[in-house]
């Protein structure tokens, strides 16, 4: 697979994580594992059908996609004419641009938009992230800073906080939490805590020296034990952490 990153236009950045583009190899089908990162995407497949979702849906060729936010891994089959263009929120963000029903209700599924934007698609292959930097500036609304900042502080606390400190530190309750997050997120707040203590401790795996355990970072993320942790990196990456 070819994968491309490009950074949006500076106005989206608080918004938009990244564009991106994914072909498929010229010599040989693959399939290729996507993981979970909290973010809703929004696909245009510009090449050939593919399945995704594990097999279990078709994305067809010249159709947009909504992605909802992934509590697991995926994996999408590519062949040597799959062309995808991809727009990725950050978290909680994709309601600064459209009026989706409640995420909840796509959690871990994809869904087609019928014709979204009313893109060309002739342009959107000549000239893809100019055309998108327009388009989304076009239909940026007032965000949800409230929403916004409660995840930045789930971020900061690297994934180890408590919904009730989370609730009040920024002066609200559970409950609208949980309703706000579903909404905007697809997750709840617990769901999403574990999905950034899990990045995090996965980075310092990665990144761990010789001499430290994995244990240790189990430990060190919250975890209760390497069973604990092994658990969710099967479940976020469908392999142990040793595997890493």
């Amino acid at each position: 697979m070819q994968y491309l990153e490009v950074t949006p236009h500076p106005t989206l950045s608080n918004y938009v994580d990244a564009y991106w583009t994914a072909s498929g190899s010229s010599t040989q089908n693959s399939i290729e594992k996507i993981l979970p990162d909290g973010c809703v995407d929004i696909i245009f497949n510009l090449g050939n059908d593919c399945y995704t979702d594990n097999g279990t849906f078709l994305m067809r060729s010249e159709k947009a996609y909504l992605v909802g936010t992934m509590t697991k891994y995926k994996e999408t089959e590519m062949d040597t004419n799959t062309r995808l263009l991809g727009v990725r929120f950050k978290p909680g963000a994709v309601s600064a641009f459209f009026k989706f029903p409640s995420l909840s209700e796509i959690t871990n599924q994809t869904i087609e938009l019928g014709k979204f934007l009313c893109l060309d698609l002739r342009k959107l292959i000549k000239s893809p992230f100019e055309l998108l930097n327009q388009e989304l500036a076009r239909n940026l609304n007032k965000p949800n800073p409230y929403l916004l900042n409660q995840i930045q502080t789930i971020k900061k606390s690297k994934g180890q906080i408590k919904i009730q400190e989370l609730a009040s530190i920024h002066c609200t309750t559970v409950r609208q939490l949980e309703r706000n997050f579903k909404e905007h997120l697809g997750t709840t707040p617990k769901e999403f805590v574990n999905l950034v203590r899990y990045q995090n401790a996965m980075e310092a795996i990665e990144q761990r020296k010789s001499n430290e355990s994995i244990l240790s970072i189990a430990f060190d993320f919250g975890y209760y034990d390497h069973s604990h942790l092994t658990n969710d990196f099967k479940r976020y990456i469908g392999c142990a952490p040793t595997l890493i």
